[in-house]
């Protein structure tokens, strides 16, 4: 089995998001483990530092957050159901219940309405409740609220996997564009030219060398 080793700073994303991704949360969620060529693999939420990093830059936690491996571990366990029921989806085929449950108990990890609160000085207001020690519950409900509506909405109809091996990035397809980034789509194009270039050489009558 080839070991695939990571190679890319949190910082410094291999890919930009994959169309739709800014739309849908849940999508980038779902991207933020890259497979590339050469075995290499880079998992955006592979470590607490990494996770923090991309919850803050994704707006589901404060810029002071320190998760642990164990909050982390969630987010990475969540995230393959999630691209479990995306396969599920572009493939036609049903989902596994195991990934069903596992969105649907992280929809109930998190109020989902907006809270009556009292402040003593300007009286009733109304705020989500995810306090400090609920972080990671919150940001699972979010990013499992988004995927339940990606894959209900309009868009689920326009999703798809990236046509460009090894990449493993789901996207929202326009017009006839398969490919989660210009990169992709170029090494797709190479390889098809590379094809046909080998079976015309190895056509009959084509010339020997």
């Amino acid at each position: 089995m080839r070991v695939m080793k990571e190679t890319a700073t949190a910082a410094e994303p291999v890919l930009p998001p994959a169309p739709g991704a800014e739309q849908h949360p849940a999508l980038d969620f779902a991207n933020s483990a890259v497979a590339m060529p050469g075995g290499q693999f880079t998992d955006l939420l592979g470590t607490p530092a990494t996770a923090n990093r991309w919850l803050i830059e994704h707006d589901l936690a404060p810029a002071d957050v320190e998760l642990q491996e164990m909050c982390a571990a969630q987010l990475r366990s969540l995230r393959e159901q999630v691209r479990s029921l995306l396969a599920s989806r572009v493939g036609g085929h049903p989902a596994l219940p195991g990934a069903l449950a596992a969105v649907n108990d992280a929809l109930t990890r998190a109020p989902a309405a907006s809270l009556l609160h009292w402040d003593p000085t300007h009286g009733p207001y109304r705020a989500a409740s995810h306090p400090t020690t609920q972080i990671v519950e919150h940001a699972l409900a979010v990013l499992a609220a988004d995927a339940a509506d990606l894959l209900t909405g309009p868009d689920a109809e326009r999703l798809t996997a990236c046509g460009s091996s090894p990449c493993n990035r789901y996207l929202l397809r326009h017009g006839r564009r398969h490919w989660c980034s210009i990169r992709c789509g170029d090494r797709a194009r190479a390889a098809r030219a590379y094809a046909r270039r080998n079976q015309a050489e190895g056509s009959p009558g084509s010339p020997q060398t």
